[in-house]
């Protein structure tokens, strides 16, 4: 196994565990290979510091560790796209007016429906302080944009 840092089009910069360089040539060139911050597939090899040699042992946790960390991010990563392709299937997108539209709903001067859009941090405290029931999802990129 070898360990690639990564930084893809976007310039978030990650950690990848290949079978060989070939290996990671071949994914690379079939954008098989997604960021695990915005879902880019345009990456390139980041400068890597040194590797310093560990003992068997500590070298196999090391690895674990880092197999660990990347499948528990593509799952995270996996569970956000499915809450947005729910959110998207099911609620009306109102854009930027998402908090003059949740109050509208709210004090029932608009019909109660599900939407989603934008909100500054300020809108969402205000919303919240005020009653309505809002909630905050991280609203990453899809697979195919």
């Amino acid at each position: 196994m070898i360990v690639f840092d990564l930084k893809c089009d976007r310039n978030h910069v990650f950690e990848a565990w290949f079978r060989d360089n070939a290996t990671f040539e071949a994914q690379c060139k079939g954008r098989e290979i997604e960021c695990p911050v915005c879902g880019e597939t345009k990456v390139e090899k980041a400068p890597m510091a040194p590797n310093i040699a560990l003992s068997n042992e500590a070298h196999r946790a090391g690895s674990d560790k880092a197999l660990e960390d990347t499948a528990t991010a593509a799952k995270f990563l996996s569970t956000c796209r499915k809450i947005r392709e729910e959110v998207e299937k099911n609620s009306d997108y109102v854009g930027p007016q998402f908090a003059e539209e949740a109050r509208r709903i709210h004090y029932g001067e608009a019909d109660k429906r599900s939407i989603y859009g934008e909100a500054s941090d300020r809108d969402a405290r205000d919303l919240h302080e005020e009653g309505v029931p809002i909630a905050t999802i991280p609203w990453v990129p899809r697979t195919d944009s």
